[in-house]
């Protein structure tokens, strides 16, 4: 009840705000900037209201808000490297809110230099400790094996990413395990994005729009997990022409679609809908005996299928509607040994809609997916092990001169199954549901003089109702501009999740993983007293220091500190 008190106040306090400043003689401008070629948003790209200081970076998106601005005749222009400027008279009107849409066209012209604004203006205005944003442009600059660019093979690279490749591709960050870390894609939660191999994730690069990595130290608005999240985003798909993509080398081959189904017009207002798709196989367990003979005449075998649809519906004020569904597929025959394999298979909705005269934007999804895993061997009975369930949740975020305030719920419910033998032969099984409810809020502003503090405080709330118990999550983050071109940084958060994993990282090779949730009955702790509860907690501090040095050379040096103080194996 008190969260749902705290969220009522909030929203009367935004609404009494936006009655106020409707008298002000103030207006809005905002809207979303696109790719005139394909429709797709463009991310991260600098928007700016010319002769004044209003300027603000677009989001996952596209979109962009500008607040609080005097009534009165302006030029919008927007720059991305790569596409020509854009500029555009508007007139701004007293109380208003301006919606408008930015289209960029790409150019050929070969510059002698450009000064990227948008990301100056984002390392001065945002906390993001502990966080890495990665594009496939990135992804595909970085050498990779068979010349696939491929998301697992660049997070190896990443500061404080550990890899096991030989245990299933998987990825310890900052000191926690892979049952630790949240992956999601388009808002759907997958439960493992590696293949066996340890070199290709089941995200495909080409669909991609923009991965975040936050390592440690992220604030209320992601739970469910006591160490990191993967946040993967992918692209609409062109809204103007079709085309597609089909390649092969020695491990797999690939093919990607994609097109509209209502073409995009300018200056309609019309929706508009498109769609993409990837399908890719491997046949390296093939392949591999005659083309890797000299490392093992047996060969490699290790197989996989992947397969990744989704479905955008736009209208003419940005507002969206996206349908995604998936089916990824893993196979790994050790000389007619044993056989471990796993199938993961989901989808789900999500939108985001832009209500005409309010200064929030609305933004929610719905999913569910599920991952089975086996592994028999020939002198054991098979273990089997599976996770599945669904996730609803929905956030508001409103926008305030110097402040944006986000806040949301979420509900998940979750079954997992595990099955093994023991040495002589008894069955032991382990079934198990639990549903979960979470709340969070999150503000951001700017202070001081020429906005060079920024704080980021949190809460999250979760109920955990197979344990019965409650469990309040503060996150802080906060920003300091030394000079524009070196900031002090830090956050810090308590983290609980409700799953555990069967796999002891003692082991030195195990695919095999089985998934629990966390126990029910009492727990002891290392004094052999009742743990007050049996969620598992941990906490995080995060103390960086970020300095530009040169165009287009930046350092950040990052001290962290994690303490996992409930964990259940």
């Amino acid at each position: 009840m008190n969260i749902i008190r705290l969220l009522t106040t909030a929203i009367l306090l935004i609404g009494l705000s936006c009655c106020l400043y409707a008298q002000s003689g103030l207006g809005d401008v905002r809207g979303f900037v696109y790719d005139q070629d394909t429709g797709e948003p463009i991310i991260f790209t600098a928007v700016l209201l010319q002769g004044t200081n209003h300027a603000v970076a677009t989001d996952i998106n596209g979109f962009f808000s500008i607040n609080r601005v005097p009534a009165g005749n302006y030029t919008l222009s927007s720059t991305y490297v790569g596409y020509d400027t854009t500029r555009i008279v508007l007139t701004i009107k007293s109380g208003e809110i301006l919606n408008q849409k930015i289209y960029l066209k790409k150019h050929n012209l070969l510059l002698e230099e450009i000064e990227i604004t948008s990301k100056k203006d984002e390392k001065q205005t945002e906390v993001r400790t502990s966080a890495v944003k990665i594009t496939p442009k990135q992804i595909t600059k970085l050498p990779s094996v068979g010349g696939e660019p491929d998301l697992a093979q660049y997070l190896q690279i990443l500061p404080g990413v550990v890899s096991t490749g030989d245990q299933g591709g998987q990825l310890y960050i900052r000191g926690g395990s892979p049952i630790q870390t949240r992956v999601m894609i388009d808002g759907v939660t997958i439960y493992n994005p590696f293949h066996s191999l340890g070199l290709f994730s089941v995200i495909e690069t080409d669909l991609l729009r923009n991965v975040e990595i936050f390592t440690g130290g992220y604030n209320a608005n992601y739970g469910g997990r006591i160490s990191a999240v993967i946040d993967a985003t992918t692209r609409d798909g062109n809204k103007k022409r079709f085309g597609g993509k089909v390649g092969a080398n020695t491990f797999a081959a690939k093919a990607v679609l994609e097109g509209p189904i209502i073409k995009l017009k300018e200056g309609e207002n019309a929706l508009s809908s498109s769609y993409i798709a990837s399908f890719k196989t491997s046949y390296l367990d093939r392949t591999s005996p005659k083309i890797y003979d000299y490392i093992d005449t047996v060969g490699l075998p290790y197989s996989f299928t992947d397969a990744y649809a989704k479905l955008n519906f736009t209208t003419n004020n940005g507002s969206k509607l996206n349908f995604t569904g998936f089916r990824f597929d893993d196979d790994a025959i050790f000389q007619n040994l044993s056989e471990y394999s796993w199938t993961s298979w989901g989808g789900g909705t999500s939108f985001v809609l832009v209500p005409g005269q309010s200064k929030s934007i609305i933004d929610g999804y719905l999913s569910y997916s599920t991952y089975d895993i086996s592994l028999r061997e020939t002198d054991q009975k098979p273990r089997t092990s599976s996770i599945g369930g669904f996730n609803g949740g929905i956030n508001f975020t409103n926008y305030f001169p110097r402040a944006d305030f986000k806040y949301g719920i979420e509900v998940s419910g979750f079954t997992t199954e595990f099955q093994f033998f023991n040495p002589i032969g008894v069955k032991i099984e382990e079934n198990q549901y639990t549903t979960e409810i979470g709340g969070f809020m999150k503000y951001r502003t700017t202070l001081g003089k020429n906005d060079r503090l920024v704080l980021e405080p949190g809460l999250r709330v979760n109920y955990y109702a197979s344990l019965s118990s409650f469990a309040f999550e503060p996150r802080f983050g906060m920003k300091y501009n030394i000079n524009n071109a070196m900031r002090l940084k830090a956050a810090a958060g308590l983290y609980t999740q409700n799953f555990i994993s069967t796999k002891s990282d003692r082991d030195i090779v195990n695919l095999f993983t089985g998934f629990l949730t966390g126990p029910e009955q009492a727990l002891l702790g290392i004094d052999g007293q009742p743990l007050s509860n049996n969620q598992q907690r941990a906490a995080h501090a995060v103390v960086g220091i970020e300095s530009d040095i040169a165009r287009g050379f930046d350092i950040n040096v990052e001290g962290y500190y994690k303490r996992f103080g409930t964990l259940s194996r």
